[in-house]
Parts: structure tokens; sequence; C-alpha cells
């Protein structure tokens, strides 16, 4: 290990001892009988949190910062931080990297898009363009989260901004998106959060940038810096739990291969991501009474707030919006007053008469789990993309036109061959394939996003990744003949020893889920030694992806194990929540997942139910993408209608404003030219209004009706 942890910068304390004396646990749900009581209690951390591995550091604000990591908005929005010594980054050069990545990754920060007018570190809570370059001064905490095997090892961070008031506290969860690590969601409800004053609760729910680079045996530590898997023990962020012999012989076939935690784990990791958010609020409660409680005695603090003292609200967007509508869900203790996600990917058991119905017609196929949906796309939109209802689709891949033209027509011709679709010629096929996934629950608003979603390989690897988990499979597994690999950036063939290893910067600059930081999907079966699955085979691979659907279609049943256990109730127990979603999303389709959960709320809580959820005309999963030629011309930004949505609840909350209910906000393009659409402006950014119309989205008993 190359450089003491976070103690070389600012302020840094390790509260082991302190922790040691304090005691183990903050039990959840325990209030004090009475304030004297309340200030006798030790505040004893949570007997999660592994006490070794807890670190704190302050933040003056100026020279570093909570939200940008002292880039400022205009540091944000330029070039990549570097690092001084590449083959040896500091923890600090790393979160700065982290920072910079994670904000960019959920935003559109493009110049005519909404950074630094709608959003952005110098755009306060109003709107207006007040706060300079924004940074936030603050203490952040690190730390753990396990059972004591070692193997989970969740990250938690809690960042407690300097305007926090103590008076009147108050936490917004920040639970990462994607597999992404700690600051996953950091721009999407972190920076909401910091500039209201609030404690933010992160966590990488289980996934994050855990990885093993097997022939090295190097690893990622909490704060991105690596070590040797022997050296780093339980301090990894993540090791292969694979036995020495099966490793060498791994190796020695498939050299320069990489395990990632979210596939790897062999734990279900998104069965936990409720308990993990959820674990990130008590944390946060075990943070602010360190930092406001009264000390009790020379080593321990009182508790000064006990459960359901704070205003919580349980926020952020995809994987992240998933867990925070789970953690609802579970919360028995009052940890969470409200929720505000966006685009939540969420499996829903839904009740056998539940309905979504869109101008009038049932959507069929609607409540489908991602292991259904995810490995149906990843089969049919490389064919899919060459439908007329795709033509001028963005362009998304840095595969040459013809080469990627070649993949989508070989692949037509393979799942004809294999029965899946039909047609006699290419064109038939593609129409085809496209009128599949329409049954399958994707709009027909997201048909210029096949292509782009594959291309980019968004689709293909969630397909591989969580078909790993959900089986619960070793990386010496090889499930469906793919793997994770540095590849030849010529030729697509894999076993290509890295100049530098990616872990070095993959905490930085990672998202939990390869094609990542040089790291590649490969597919092993052919050619000898594998390749960059698009370039494996003439149809990309195609036998694995009819692999990784057979094993939801024949009803693997570690798959189907897996997927109950990760299934929700949509029961929130009268919180009052926002849903915000774009209805072309062709990553977690509107079907499957928010109009879903919100007919099997209506059923499950009937009238206690307080959820209204606001769907997005022209808005798509990946905001980042605006700034792509094709993109800023057809969509909008959904961020802009999630801080809305954050706004919104507040005032609910704090005011007793009614939400405004659940309703269609039919927004306007940009257009223009591709890569040159005119500025954004609020013309294309119609209000979530109290009185919908004949765009109010009804709910009841189970069956839900959008306006078409």
């Amino acid at each position: 290990m190359r450089d003491t942890p976070l103690a070389v910068r600012c302020k840094t304390a390790r509260l082991g001892a302190a922790i040691a004396m304090a005691g183990a646990a903050l039990v959840p749900g325990a209030r004090a009988a009475d304030n004297n009581a309340n200030h006798a209690a030790l505040n004893r951390l949570p007997p999660f949190v592994v006490a070794s591995s807890l670190q704190t550091t302050s933040y003056d604000g100026v020279s570093d910062d909570l939200l940008t990591a002292g880039l400022g908005k205009t540091g944000l929005a330029g070039a990549q931080p570097t690092i001084a010594n590449p083959a040896a980054p500091t923890a600090a050069e790393l979160r700065r990297l982290a920072i910079w990545s994670n904000y960019r990754a959920l935003v559109d920060i493009s110049a005519n898009g909404g950074y630094g007018r709608f959003w952005g570190p110098n755009v306060d809570l109003y709107g207006n363009d007040t706060l300079g370059e924004g940074k936030i001064a603050g203490t952040e905490y690190l730390a753990f989260a396990d059972d004591g095997s070692g193997r989970q090892n969740v990250s938690l961070l809690v960042q407690v901004p300097a305007s926090f008031d103590p008076a009147n506290p108050c936490i917004v969860t920040a639970t990462s998106s994607g597999s992404r690590g700690v600051y996953g969601a950091i721009s999407a409800a972190g920076e909401w959060g910091l500039k209201r004053g609030c404690a933010v609760a992160y966590t990488d729910k289980g996934t994050g940038n855990g990885a093993e680079e097997l022939m090295s045996g190097l690893v990622t530590l909490i704060d991105g810096r690596t070590a040797d898997a022997a050296t780093a023990g339980r301090a990894s962020l993540f090791t292969a739990n694979v036995p020495a012999g099966a490793l060498a012989a791994y190796n020695q076939k498939f050299p320069n291969r990489y395990a990632f935690k979210h596939a790897h784990s062999q734990l279900n990791p998104e069965a936990d991501w409720g308990k993990d958010t959820l674990e990130a609020v008590q944390f946060a409660y075990w943070v602010l009474n360190q930092q406001f409680a009264p000390r009790v005695d020379a080593s321990n603090h009182g508790v000064r707030y006990a459960s359901g003292d704070i205003t919580t609200i349980a926020a952020s967007v995809s994987n992240g919006g998933g867990a925070s509508l789970a953690a609802a869900e579970q919360d028995t203790g009052k940890w969470i007053t409200a929720v505000v996600v966006g685009e939540p990917q969420i499996n829903v058991r839904m009740p056998g008469d539940a309905q979504v119905r869109e101008g009038g017609q049932r959507i069929a196929a609607a409540g489908k789990p991602l292991a259904d949906y995810t490995t149906l796309a990843n089969l049919l939109q490389p064919c899919a993309a060459l439908a007329d209802a795709a033509t001028g689709a963005p362009y998304l891949t840095a595969l040459p036109v013809a080469t990627t033209t070649a993949i989508r027509e070989a692949r037509c011709t393979s799942l004809a061959a294999a029965g899946y679709i039909h047609g006699g010629d290419t064109q038939a096929q593609a129409n085809d394939a496209l009128a599949r996934l329409h049954e399958a629950g994707y709009e027909a608003d997201s048909d210029l996003l096949h292509a782009p979603m594959w291309d980019s390989q968004a689709v293909p690897a969630v397909a591989v990744t969580y078909a790993d988990a959900y089986t619960r499979s070793s990386v010496v597994d090889n499930l469906c003949g793919f793997s994770f690999g540095t590849t030849n950036a010529s030729t697509g063939a894999a076993g290509v020893a890295p100049a530098v290893s990616p872990l070095l910067t993959i905490f930085g600059v990672g998202n939990g889920v390869p094609p990542t930081n040089g790291v590649s999907l490969v597919y092993n079966v052919t050619p000898p030694g594998g390749a960059d699955h698009r370039l494996a085979t003439p149809d990309a691979s195609f036998a694995g992806a009819a692999c990784l659907r057979a094993l939801w279609t024949k009803g693997n049943p570690r798959m189907r194990q897996s997927v109950q256990a990760i299934s929700v109730n949509a029961n929130l127990h009268g919180k009052p929540a926002i849903i915000v979603q774009g209805r072309s999303d062709a990553l977690v389709p509107i079907n499957h997942a928010s109009r879903a959960y919100l007919a099997a709320n209506s059923e499950r809580e009937g009238s206690r139910s307080h959820v209204s959820l606001y769907e997005v005309m022209n808005g798509q999963h990946f905001d980042a993408f605006l700034a792509v030629p094709g993109f800023d011309t057809r969509f909008v930004p959904v961020h802009y209608y999630n801080i809305a949505a954050l706004n919104l609840m507040w005032s609910h909350l704090k005011n007793g404003t009614p939400l405004p209910p659940s309703q269609v906000i039919r927004t306007i393009p940009r257009g223009g030219s591709p890569g040159a659409a005119p500025p954004l402006g609020l013309a294309n950014l119609p209000a979530i209004v109290e009185n919908p119309g004949s765009n109010a989205i009804r709910a009841n008993d189970g069956v839900v009706n959008v306006p078409h």
C-alpha cells in the first residue's frame, strides 16, 4: 500500500478507539423516552459499520470541497483532472477524478444544455446563477458496512455541509446509480441536498468499482487506491472468491481478465440495495449525533437525533432510485420521511389484476423484471436498429459505420435462422425485431434509441453483469462464454496485457460494469483466446446473447430465486413519493418500472397511497447523451424534472403544499441540426402543474391509465 489513507488531506481523524469505547449499536427504531433520556444515551456506532474502516475529512470549501472536489463549476465542465504520478494515484486525486466523472455521467453538461443555467454548482435552489463556482465546505465520513465476513464491504459515505442547521436537520440519500462507486449520484441527488443544507447519505450498494485484476491479484480499496489482495485482506473492496488452483488454470487459459464486484461477488447484491440505503441513513444519524449532540463523557457523544427526528428524503436515479423505493418499503423504523426518484430500475411483484393502459389500450407485458426485458433487448436490438422506424437514430459507437451495419445484418440473419424473428429479407426481419420489442413493453417513443443503447454497449453490459449476479456465478464460470478483459483496440483480440493497470484509476472513472476504463466485454468461445463481444463473431456473439436469454426463458433456478429476492411489493406505507421517468427510456422501459410500480402501489396501498408519477415526453435514460448529435435535437433533460420534484417534495414536507397529481409532461424538443441544437430554454420544459387536465395519469385499484 503506497500512501497513508486520507490522513494526508486537510483535517482527518481515525475514530476507531473512540468507537470501541462507545459500544457497538445504535438500535434501529429506538427512541428515548424523553429529551433527558435522549441526551443521556450514548451515540453508538451502528453494528454494521466496520469501525477500523472509518475515516473523516474536513474540506474548507476553497482548495477542496464536498460537491466539486475543489474543481468548482468551471472545473467540472473542463478537462479530466490529471494525476501527478499515474503509477501511484493518491486518494485525494482519485476522489477528485471520481467526483468529476460521476457528476458528468448523470447530467447534460454541454454548452447549449442546462448546465450552468438550470442546474450546476453555480445555480441556487431557485434556479438562479448566484453561487459562483459552487464549492461547498463541510465534513465527509467514509466507512464500510459489512456482516462480519469481509465479503460485503458496502461503501457508506456521509457529507455534512457547513451550512447544516442542527435545529432544522435534514438528510438526502444519494445511493449510486448503475453500478457506480460511492459518488455515483452526486449530481443526481447529492448536489440538491448539499445546497439545501442537508447531510447527504451515499452508498455504492455493494457494487461500485470493486474489482480484481486476476493475473496480478491487484484489488481496489475503499478510497480507490490499490493493493495486493493478500495484503489488503478484509480491507479490499472486493476480492474474487476463487480457489488458487482454479484461478491459476483460468489465468493460463484466459489471461488478463478481471473480476467485478457486481457481477462476481456471488452475493446477488441487488437483494440488499434497500437495506444498504437504510444503513446509509442510519450511518448519517450517527454522524450527525457525533457532530451535534453534546458529550456524555470524555469519549462519547449523546443522542440528539433518534429515528424519525430528521426529515429524510430517499432520492436518487436508476438503480439508486430503485434502491430508494426498496428502502422506503423496508423501513419500519421511521428513518425515511419521503421518496423522490428518477427512472427507477425496480422489479415489481405485480398483483394478478394490475394493469397499465396507455390511450385506453392495455400494455400486456407491463411489470416484467430486468432479467427478462434486458436479455431480450440484448438479443434483438442490433437487428431492430435497422427497422424503418429507427432510420436516422443517433450514432453512438466508435466502430466504423460499415462494421456496425454488418453486425446488425448478421444478427438479423442469425435471429431469423433460430426462429426468434421472421421475414424474407433483412428489412422485414428488422421490422419484426422491433415489433417484438413493442410487444415486450418497449414504447414506440424509444424506437430511435435501440441502436445507441446496444452500440454504446449499455444493454450488453447490463445483460451480462446481471446474469452473472442473478446466477451467483464465479468469474471462472465464464457464464454463457463471457468475461471481462483487456483487448486490442484495432482487432478486438482479448488477452492483451495492459500498459498500465486499469485498476489504478478505476475508482475515479470506472462505472462498475465493463466495458469501462479499458476493460472490455469479451466473448471467450471464439476466436481462440476470445475477443471484444462485438467483433468475436460476425453476428456479435449471438450464441452468447441467446444463452443469456435462455437463462430466463428456461427458468434457471438461481436466476429465478435471485429475481424473486430483489422484487418489491410497491407498498410505501403511506410515505409521500414522487417518481419521474422519461417515456422514451430504452434501458429501463417505463412500462416495466414507473408505470408498473404505480399500478401495484394503487392496489396495495389504495387510499393510503401518496405516489405521484411525472412522465416526461421526449425523456430518455442518459441525460449525459444529450451532448451527442441527434440526442440534442430530439430529447430533453429528465434531470430538470428530478430537481423540480425534489423542490415540490420539500415544499410538501415543510409547508404542507399538496403534491401535484400524476401527469404526462409534454416537453418540446430543441430541434435544429444534430450537434447544433439551439440552447435549451424554458419553452422546452413545461412545468409540473397542479391541474393537469387531459394530461392526468389515473391510478385506481391496480389500474393505471396514461394518456397517449
